[in-house]
């Protein structure tokens, strides 16, 4: 016997979500994994370590030459990770 109550599985993740304030922190998620899709492969392959920690994006980086070019471009990349997630995530970024 079937309830007549039922919702689909998707509307409950999204009610759940929604219920314990997580939304931002999946963004955050989606921001760090996506890090390569987002300055390709040769990028990720210099960096080490990234995570956003007080609206601020931490990203270590291996090679000098990298670190310099991603720091003239930082403005721009901060701009495009906000633009693929829709809201402001990140408002600045620091290369270490």
């Amino acid at each position: 016997m079937r309830r007549s109550n039922t919702q689909s599985l998707s509307d409950v993740l999204k009610e759940y979500i929604e219920k314990n304030r997580i939304e931002r922190k999946l963004k955050e998620v989606d921001v760090v994994e996506g890090w390569e899709a987002l300055l390709g492969k040769t990028i990720a392959h210099y960096t080490r370590n990234i995570y956003i920690r007080n609206r601020i994006l931490y990203v270590e980086i291996s090679s000098a030459v990298v670190k310099n070019e991603l720091f003239l471009m930082r403005e721009e990349i901060c701009r495009r990770i906000n633009q693929n997630a829709g809201v402001e995530i990140v408002e600045r970024i620091v290369f270490k």
